[in-house]
This record gives structure tokens, C-alpha cells and sequence, in this order.
């Protein structure tokens, strides 16, 4: 009996029949029957994460149509669908979109911009950690909600209030996830390149940002979410455009139709932000091997 027959026995429990492998193939074929039990999340379906919001709508339309759900409270899907259609065909929905879109994406770009920077600052150096780390604790721990007040008497209510609000509630989980996954990095690796004499920018570029990447990435997932989120705060605060103001408008006269429609938009934005940060981040991460992949 060879030493790989045996290591095969001993591995899948085979009786001690030296001329039969596993369930009566030769010794040395592999087994290529499938798994009784398959462990992990399984393969990716396309369009699998279409399936959760399906069936919330279908509740939301089920609730609707049975009578379950006051159209006063929340109005029918079919509602929203046609309201929406009114709006696209009068261009305000385009125009509060598109101002709303732009508002976000200036936010979410600086503030990826001040979270890597403040990251890498306090990631690669014991002094940038000690200066930089605390006060973004003490931003971490004061809703952006709270600095509206100050940032409305020091920038007034134009855009750049607005953008400001989106960058702090963006920044921070960029930081903390990035510094998180640089903290992480295995030291064997700073040792060999250490021992093949990396040069600073070497270092960063083939050690510390692929390092960094999974946690930059969970961050960003957080930030886009954020931004949305800090969208909505600061629409609805002294605003005369954009989607968090034609909710405003819309609460006013009591229009629960475009309020919901709103939210469905945000929902949407959302949904198609995080979906865009994911693909992103399976094809930048396509060389890790986890069970998400």
C-alpha cells in the first residue's frame, strides 16, 4: 500500500481495501462525486440581491391592494408609480435628482479623499495616530445633525454647507475602516520588505494600499450610505432644491404620494450605490479567496 492510498484511507474514512478508492474508485483517481453537504454560503446568483426588495414590494403592494395599509399613512405603490410619472414628464424629478446627485458626489469624493489621508496619516505613524485618531473619535461621537447649527452660522445655506455636512459624515468610516485594515496587515510582510529593501513608496504601494483595500472597501459601503443619509438632513434644512426639498414641500401641503416617492428614490440611489461599490470591489479584491466570493 502506497503512502498517497493510505493518506487517502485515512483522510475519507476508506474500509482497508487497498485495491478500491473511495466508493469503488481505482486508488489514485480522485473522487470526483459532489458533496453531501455543501458548507458556505454557496455559489453567487445573478440578480440574487434583486430578491429582498421583490418581496418588500410585493408586501407593500399586497398590503395595499387587500386594504391592510390606509393610503393616508402610506400611499399605494401604483400611486407613487403614477406620481412619478408626472413629475418626470413635468422635469422636476430630473432637476431635484440631478441637483441632489451632484450634492452627494462632491461629498462622498472629499470625503474619501480627507478619510484616506487621515487613515495612511495615522496608520504609518505612532505621532499621526496620536494626533489624528482622537479628534476623529470625537467626531465619530457627535452626530452631524448636531454641528448643522454651528456649520449654517459659520458657511450660511448654500452649497457649501451642504457638501461640508456630507464630507464629515462620510470621512469618518472611510478612516476607521482603512486604519482598521492597515493595522491588520501581518508583520511577515513588512518584514520582507524590510529584507528586500523597499523604498518608502514601494512599500505603500505593493504592501500597504493592497493591504488596506477589503477595509477601504467595507468603508466605502458605510460612506455611500452615509452620504445619502446626510443628503437627506441637509435638504430639509433651509434648502429650495433638491429631493430632501421637494419632500419638504411635499410635507407641507400634505402629499404623502411624493413624500413616499422621495423615499423611493433615496431607496433606489442606495441600493444601486451599494450593488456599484460591491462589483467594485470584487473585481479590485478578484485575487482574495473568501466566502463572499
Amino acid at each position: 500500500m502506497t503512502a498517497a492510498v493510505l493518506v487517502r484511507k485515512l483522510a475519507y474514512g476508506e474500509p482497508g481495501n487497498s485495491q478500491r478508492g473511495t466508493g469503488g474508485t481505482p486508488p489514485g483517481t480522485a473522487d470526483r462525486r459532489p458533496l453531501t453537504r455543501r458548507l458556505g454560503p454557496g455559489p453567487r446568483r445573478r440578480f440574487a440581491a434583486l430578491a429582498g426588495p421583490a418581496l418588500l414590494l410585493a408586501a407593500w403592494c399586497l398590503a395595499s391592494g387587500t386594504g391592510l395599509l390606509d393610503p393616508r399613512i402610506l400611499s399605494e405603490p401604483w400611486t407613487v408609480v403614477a406620481t412619478a410619472s408626472e413629475q418626470l414628464a413635468s422635469g422636476k424629478l430630473q432637476e431635484h435628482l440631478g441637483i441632489s446627485a451632484h450634492r452627494a458626489a462632491l461629498g462622498l469624493f472629499f470625503g474619501i479623499v480627507l478619510g484616506v489621508v487621515l487613515a495612511l496619516t495615522a496608520g504609518l505613524s505612532r505621532i499621526g495616530e496620536a494626533l489624528v485618531d482622537g479628534p476623529v473619535q470625537i467626531k465619530r461621537a457627535i452626530p452631524s445633525l448636531a454641528l448643522l447649527p454651528l456649520l449654517v452660522l459659520w458657511f450660511g445655506i448654500d452649497e457649501t454647507m451642504k457638501v461640508l455636512t456630507i464630507t464629515l459624515g462620510v470621512f469618518v468610516p472611510i478612516y476607521l475602516q482603512t486604519h482598521a485594515g492597515l493595522r491588520s496587515i501581518e508583520t511577515k510582510y513588512v518584514e520582507l520588505a524590510q529584507t528586500v529593501r523597499l523604498s518608502r513608496l514601494a512599500f505603500i504601494k505593493k504592501v500597504v494600499l493592497p493591504g488596506a483595500l477589503p477595509g477601504f472597501f467595507l468603508g466605502l459601503r458605510f460612506a455611500v450610505t452615509g452620504a445619502w443619509v446626510s443628503l437627506v438632513v441637509v435638504e430639509q434644512i433651509n434648502s429650495t432644491s433638491g429631493i430632501g426639498y421637494m419632500m419638504e414641500l411635499a410635507r407641507t401641503y400634505g402629499q404623502t404620494n411624493i413624500i413616499v416617492l422621495g423615499l423611493a428614490v433615496y431607496g433606489i440611489l442606495g441600493l444601486l450605490s451599494d450593488g456599484a461599490v460591491q462589483l467594485l470591489q470584487r473585481k479590485a479584491l478578484s485575487w482574495q479567496r473568501t466566502m463572499a466570493g
